[in-house]
């Protein structure tokens, strides 16, 4: 979701900046590997472990409320994204939204900006035992859509997303948005969503079973 389908990387990054700096931190480049497409509870640990200050919880709660307040107020959507839903809505391709976001911002998200989306279902950081980099998201929306995670294509911006993803069985076809995600054998990479089709999931399917 944050940073594949909608332009929330930045509003996550500005909420970390702020909470950041309320514990005499500042936040640099240096900091996105542990902010970047992470669970709150990850950056919220990192935040108080290099700012040696603050309560990892309460830190946790800051975050989740502030990036909720800025998604609440608009998240437009990435490039390509609603033409590549729209297609394969029209192909009856199934799809479903798996975002290492609180389940307050996925909702939020998805009665805004995609709230005309068809998605099979939605799963959020709270529905899992773990979230992403681990491979419960993917293993348990593959299994909800009734199939071997082997069939199924996951669309990811981050280098945790793409982790998750790959560990699950998933061919991976990586869309870059704030973060660089290396090279693996089950991934493929685009510059856009402006050129997926399904046709091009499809290729990753079968260029990850090759691997």
């Amino acid at each position: 979701m944050d940073g594949t389908l909608v332009d929330t990387e930045v509003l996550w990054w500005r909420t970390t900046e702020e909470i950041a700096a309320g514990l005499g931190h500042t936040l640099t480049g240096a900091d996105a590997p542990e902010v970047v497409g992470r669970a709150v509870e990850d950056t919220a640990a990192h935040l108080v472990r290099t700012a040696g200050a603050g309560d990892p919880a309460e830190v946790a709660a800051a975050l989740t409320g502030g990036f909720f307040d800025r998604v609440e107020d608009g998240a437009p959507m990435r490039p390509g994204a609603q033409r590549l839903l729209t297609a394969l809505e029209a192909e009856g391709v199934p799809f479903a939204l798996v975002s290492a976001s609180p389940r307050v911002v996925v909702d939020s998200v998805v009665g805004g900006s995609l709230a005309h989306v068809p998605f099979a279902f939605t799963l959020s950081a709270d529905d899992t035992a773990r979230t992403k980099p681990h491979p419960d998201p993917y293993r348990t929306a593959a299994a909800r859509l009734h199939l071997a995670p082997e069939r199924c294509v996951a669309v990811e911006d981050s280098p945790d997303g793409a982790a998750s993803a790959e560990a699950a069985g998933c061919a991976v076809l990586v869309v870059p948005s704030l973060l660089a995600v290396p090279p693996s054998g089950p991934r493929t990479f685009a510059d856009s969503l402006e050129a997926v089709t399904p046709d091009v999931l499809r290729r990753c399917l079968a260029a990850a079973a090759r691997t």
